[in-house]
């Protein structure tokens, strides 16, 4: 059975987008197909950890939102650029077309294409894990990924803005009902480690599972990779792989 897993968060800059691909590759590494779907459409960057860029990418979701194809003819295979083995993990990427972007922005979309998008993925892939790759913040198009996540993983860091902002999206992650919802804590300093999971978790009463250090061999790489593609023995590598573990474990 297949879990739809969003991960966001309130504001960016956040790790949100890394979370992600590194969520996905450990996903898949482990025998399992993964999709992945970057609806951060004004400010799509996802790809680039996957090594893609515009001349690799013929169609993007902003095509199948505006009906030009099918949502699967958006995705791409990059398992095998990634060192493991084809058909694990596809991208589907939005389009970092400047002309694309401001159009999708100005004239909008029917957001319920997303809904029947993401199925039609699932279905068309035989997808075990779809990863959603959301839009920082609250809007009509979160709100969606949301509701109909099977998990929501919300990453913050220990700073005061990004803590307001995750009670809010708690508090509208619970009034959609959400099965299964997840707070991970990015960029930690050393000196905290050992004590801001717990107090998140009792501030927001919710299961953190992952706090991750603030890593200048991560801020090193500069999105140039999966990180624990490319450092699977690395500390941060370890824990990302726990989150990982942590959401497999509702499917079985």
């Amino acid at each position: 059975m297949s879990s739809i897993v969003s991960i966001h968060s309130f504001r960016g800059g956040t790790g949100k987008s890394n979370l992600s691909a590194n969520i996905s590759a450990v996903m898949a590494l482990q025998g399992y197909r993964v999709g992945v779907v970057d609806t951060d459409i004004a400010s799509p960057g996802i790809h680039v950890l996957f090594g893609m860029d515009d001349s690799k990418m013929d169609k993007a979701l902003n095509d199948y939102l505006w009906g030009r194809c099918s949502i699967e003819e958006c995705a791409y295979d990059v398992g095998e650029s990634l060192g493991m083995k084809p058909g694990r993990i596809f991208l589907i990427p939005s389009s970092i077309k400047p002309g694309e972007i401001a159009t999708l922005l100005r004239e909008g979309y029917d957001v319920a294409l997303l809904n029947d998008g993401f199925h039609e993925l699932i279905e068309a892939l035989n997808l075990d894990y779809l990863v959603i790759d959301t839009h920082p913040g609250v809007n009509e198009e979160t709100i969606l990924s949301i509701a109909i996540s099977d998990q929501l993983v919300i990453i913050l860091r220990p700073d005061q803005q990004d803590i307001q902002g995750t009670a809010v999206t708690l508090d509208v992650a619970r009034k959609l009902e959400v099965p299964n919802l997840y707070l991970v804590v990015n960029k930690v300093l050393r000196r905290y480690m050992g004590s801001i999971g717990q107090q998140i978790s009792e501030t927001y009463d919710c299961e953190v599972i992952g706090v991750l250090p603030l890593s200048e061999d991560v801020v090193a790489l500069a999105s140039a990779g999966v990180f624990c593609i490319r450092y699977p023995e690395h500390e941060f590598s370890h824990r990302i792989t726990e989150v990982a573990n942590r959401l497999m474990w509702p499917a079985g």
